[in-house]
C-alpha cells in the first residue's frame, strides 16, 4: 500500500489490518458527527487523504495516527484494534475481503460499493453464499486414483526420512517433559495430564458420529471420544492422536494429500508419546546388543498394541539402530492396507506406485500366519523373494470387525539380531510375477478351466469417488449436531 509522503512509517504495528482501521475509523468520526472535511481540517489533511484511509488503500504515518488519535479523542491502541466497532462494520469489512478473494473474483460480478442504503440482511445474504461457494470449493472430492497418488507420494517421503520425523519427536518430548513423566509404560493419569497442558478436558459419551473417532470443541475446549476399542486406536490413543493435531499446529486441510499428512503426522505424535524415544531407544539397543529384538517385548514394556509396536520400531530401526526394514497390515485374503519400506522389497503396485487394495503374496508370512494352526501366536518366517531374502515377524491382531496381520520384516543379514531367528518356515515368492500364488498350477488349470463361475462379492465401492469433505468420511452435519446438543453440559 502507497504511505503517505514525507512522514516515518507506522512502528507500532507491523501488521496493521487496513480495512478494519478504516472501518474503525469511520466509525469514530460519525460517532463524533464530523465529515471528512471536519477531520481533515483538525489533522492538516485534504478529505481525499483521509478517505483513502477509510477505505483500506492507503497506510497512515505514525505522526498522522497519533494526530487522528487526539482529534477523535481516543487512544492510539483504539484506531489499531482489528475488531469491527459493530455488527455493520464486521458485514462491510467481511464483504470487502470476499471481494478481494480470486474465488469471488471469478465469479466476473461487478465490484460492488456498499453504501449506508444497503440493509445489513443483503451483506449477509452474499456473505452467506460466498461461504458455501469457499466451502465447496474445499470438499473439493478426491478421486480414488488423487488418493492412491497421495499415498504413494506420501510413502516415498517416508523412506527418504527412515520413517523418522525429528520434529514430531521433539514435539513429542516436550509435551512429555511438561507434564514430568520420567520413563516407562504412560500412565492414564499422564494422559489425562496431557489433556489438561494442552488446555481441554475430556467428555466421554455415547452419542458419537459414527464417522469420527473423536470431536474437538475448540471453543469450549472439550475433546469428546466414546469408550470403545477400535484395534490400535484405543480411548487413550485416539486423545493422544487429537492432542497431535494441536501440538503440530495443524488446520483444515486443503486436500486429501493434506489430510492424508495430518492424520498421519498425528498418529506419530501419539506413537512417540506412549513410546517415547529417550526411552525405547536404550531399550532397543539393549535387545540389539542382546541379540533379542522383538516386536512383543516392545508392546509388553510400553502397554501398546502389537501394531503400533510394530510400527514405532521403523520410526526408529533406521535413525539409531542402522537397519533397514518393511512393515505391512493385511487382511486374510492378503489385501494390504498400510506399508512402509526402506529395506528393498517390491510390494504389489498400481501403475501409480500405490500398494494399498493390493493383494500380497500368497507366500508372505502376512498371509501365511493366517494358516498356522495358533495364529494368534507370533510367527516367524524366512521368505526367499526376487530382491532377496527377508526375515518376518508376523502376529495378527484381532478386531471386532475383521482380523489383521501386521509384519514387521528385515532383510536375511539383519535377521541375527532379532528373536526367533532360529525358525525353519521358509517359503519362496516369485511375486510380483504372480507366478508362485496368482496362476493356478497347470494341471488344475487345465481341469477346470471354462468349468467354474464365480459369483464374486461386490466391490462396488472402488468405482466410487472417495467421501466429500475437508476430513474424508465426516459427516459435518452429523458433527455439527453433536457439538449443539453437549455445547451447554
Amino acid at each position: 500500500m502507497a504511505s503517505l509522503v514525507g512522514e516515518e512509517p507506522l512502528s507500532l504495528t507491523q501488521e496493521l489490518d487496513l480495512i478494519a482501521f478504516g472501518q474503525r475509523l469511520r466509525h469514530l468520526r460519525k460517532q463524533r458527527g464530523l465529515t471528512l472535511s471536519d477531520l481533515g481540517e483538525r489533522v492538516g489533511r485534504a478529505p481525499s487523504q483521509l478517505s483513502l484511509l477509510e477505505n483500506g488503500k492507503r497506510e497512515p504515518k505514525l505522526s498522522l495516527l497519533k494526530g487522528l488519535a487526539v482529534a477523535l479523542g481516543v487512544p492510539v491502541e483504539e484506531l489499531l484494534r482489528r475488531q469491527a466497532p459493530n455488527r455493520r462494520a464486521q458485514l462491510e469489512m467481511e464483504l470487502e475481503e470476499a471481494q478481494r478473494d480470486p474465488l469471488y473474483a471469478g465469479l466476473g460480478l461487478a465490484r460492488l460499493k456498499v453504501s449506508s442504503r444497503v440493509p445489513n440482511d443483503v451483506l449477509e445474504h452474499i456473505l452467506g453464499l460466498y461461504g458455501e461457494l469457499r466451502s465447496r470449493q474445499a470438499r473439493g472430492t478426491a478421486t480414488p486414483e488423487e488418493a492412491r497418488a497421495a499415498n504413494a507420494e506420501l510413502r516415498r517421503m517416508q523412506r527418504e526420512r527412515g520413517n523418522h520425523f525429528e520434529e514430531i519427536e521433539k514435539a513429542a518430548a516436550e509435551a512429555l517433559s511438561a507434564v514430568g513423566y520420567r520413563t516407562g509404560a504412560l500412565s492414564q493419569s499422564t494422559v489425562q495430564a496431557l489433556v489438561t497442558h494442552f488446555g481441554y478436558t475430556v467428555q466421554t459419551v455415547q452419542d458419537l458420529p459414527r464417522t469420527v473417532r473423536s470431536i474437538t470443541d475448540m471453543r469450549n475446549r472439550r475433546i469428546y471420544v466414546k469408550h470403545e476399542q477400535l484395534g490400535m486406536h484405543t480411548p487413550r490413543t485416539i486423545l493422544l492422536q487429537t492432542l497431535g493435531h494441536l501440538a503440530l499446529g495443524h488446520h483444515k486441510p486443503r486436500d486429501f494429500a493434506d489430510f492424508l499428512r495430518q492424520r498421519t503426522e498425528a498418529n506419530y505424535f501419539a506413537a512417540a508419546v506412549l513410546v517415547p524415544e529417550a526411552t525405547a531407544v536404550p531399550f532397543l539397543r539393549e535387545a540389539k546388543e542382546d541379540r533379542a529384538l522383538s516386536v512383543e517385548d516392545l508392546r509388553d514394556v510400553f502397554a501398546v498394541s502389537y501394531e503400533m509396536a510394530a510400527h514405532r520400531f521403523t520410526n526408529l530401526a533406521t535413525h539409531f539402530l542402522d537397519l533397514t526394514c518393511h512393515f505391512v497390515r493385511n487382511d486374510a485374503g492378503g489385501i494390504i492396507f498400510k506399508a512402509y519400506e526402506n529395506d528393498g522389497i517390491v510390494f504389489p503396485a498400481d501403475e501409480q506406485g500405490a500398494i494399498e487394495g493390493q493383494r500380497m503374496c500368497l507366500q508372505w508370512s502376512g498371509r501365511q500366519v493366517f494358516r498356522s494352526p495358533d495364529r494368534f501366536s507370533v510367527f516367524y518366517q524366512y521368505s526367499d523373494s526376487p530382491t532377496g531374502t527377508y526375515f518376518c515377524v508376523a502376529h495378527v491382531d484381532p478386531s471386532r470387525e475383521r482380523d489383521f496381520a501386521i509384519t514387521l520384516g528385515v532383510p536375511y543379514r539383519e535377521s541375527r539380531w532379532f528373536r526367533g531367528r532360529e525358525t525353519t518356515n521358509r517359503t519362496r515368492s516369485n511375486c510380483p510375477s504372480g507366478d508362485c500364488c496368482r496362476r493356478p498350477p497347470a494341471e488344475l488349470a487345465q481341469r477346470w478351466d471354462g468349468y467354474a463361475w464365480p459369483s464374486a462379492r461386490g466391490n462396488s465401492h472402488v468405482l466410487a469417488a472417495l467421501p466429500p469433505g475437508s476430513f474424508p468420511g465426516v459427516d459435518e452435519a452429523d458433527v455439527y449436531a453433536f457439538l449443539e446438543r453437549h455445547a451447554t453440559g
